[in-house]
């Protein structure tokens, strides 16, 4: 039989014992480099098969290849969301060193990352504290509601976020504390010495290959990214319970597996200590506590854009 608590209105808000909760928290370095290195392996296959077609029949040839690793490097950021909770892996130095190269590569400073998710996690669907719901588009049009869901604005708003970040040395952003935000500096100012440093010997060299096999396919992957991440919360409650403010989205295993098991992201926000290939076990648990469901991201994105659309009626 297991403990369980109970909101006000009567919802089961922690329907796991604490035996079977040390025991799903248990964290693995195997099944952590498994994760990676495959995640990391589809991205050096699909880059090179890039390269190779383009040098040889030109760019248009190799667009179909681009948009499957836009695909693959954008969900990075589930490397990036998994080693942010010291959950992809026993070892805190391997955490930190997946997280901060998969940060650099997706352009989402690791440290800044920590410090916004954690605040996601404590205020969760709090428009007044939630910074995704602080940060996020509010759409005045279909248009606007177009181009949100394409990610671009996102992207384009954190980098711009990190250059202001290196260029000026201040960081006012609510989430990051006054004691934190010196580090939040010098990472962005790493970030863009880096960066920086990879165009100069782009163009030293002459040289496309971080374009085609990296900087383009990271944009078109926000056209796959973005629409998954609103499935994480919109539309649901505006409550405390994890149970009912966030969704689980039933999917196939290929997305589950480029996504970290994130699709279980009432299992993940209910339980964030528990690391992302034990999910599926804990949702086996769990299961009949949540509320919001999507059936797969075709339909759940049908869901969330209908939502934004009677939202912008309502205001």
């Amino acid at each position: 039989m297991t403990e369980a608590t109970f909101s006000e209105s009567g919802h089961r808000l922690k329907p796991l014992s604490p035996a079977m909760l040390r025991e799903l928290s248990v964290r693995s370095n195997l099944r952590g480099s498994a994760q990676s290195l495959g995640h990391y392996g589809v991205i050096a296959l699909v880059g090179a098969l890039i390269w190779l077609v383009t040098s040889r029949y030109g760019v248009l040839w190799a667009l179909p290849l681009m948009a499957v690793q836009g695909y693959v490097v954008a969900f990075l950021f589930m490397a990036v969301h998994e080693t942010a909770h010291k959950t992809a892996f026993k070892s805190r130095g391997l955490n930190l060193a997946v997280g901060y190269l998969s940060a650099f590569i997706i352009g989402l400073p690791h440290e800044y990352y920590c410090l916004f998710h954690w605040d996601h996690h404590r205020y969760t669907q709090d428009p007044e504290k939630d910074p995704e719901l602080i940060v996020g588009v509010k759409p005045a049009s279909d248009t606007q509601l177009a181009i949100a869901y394409s990610g671009l604005l996102q992207v384009a708003g954190r980098l711009r976020l990190m250059l202001g970040h290196a260029v000026t040395g201040k960081v006012v952003v609510p989430w990051i504390p006054e004691n934190k935000r010196a580090i939040i500096v010098a990472e962005a100012r790493a970030y863009v010495a880096l960066y920086a440093l990879l165009l100069a010997l782009s163009l030293w060299f002459s040289s496309a290959l971080l374009l085609w096999v990296w900087i383009a396919p990271l944009a078109i992957g926000q056209f796959f990214l973005r629409p998954y991440l609103y499935a994480e919360h919109t539309g649901c409650d505006r409550t405390r319970s994890a149970f009912q403010n966030t969704r689980t989205t039933y999917t196939g295993a290929i997305v589950k597996w480029f996504a970290w098991n994130m699709p279980y992201h009432v299992e993940h926000h209910a339980y964030p200590s528990i690391p992302f290939h034990a999910l599926p076990k804990l949702n086996e648990i769990v299961d009949g506590e949540i509320v919001h469901r999507g059936r797969g991201y075709i339909q759940t994105t049908r869901e969330t854009w209908a939502w934004f659309r009677r939202q912008r009626q309502i205001g």
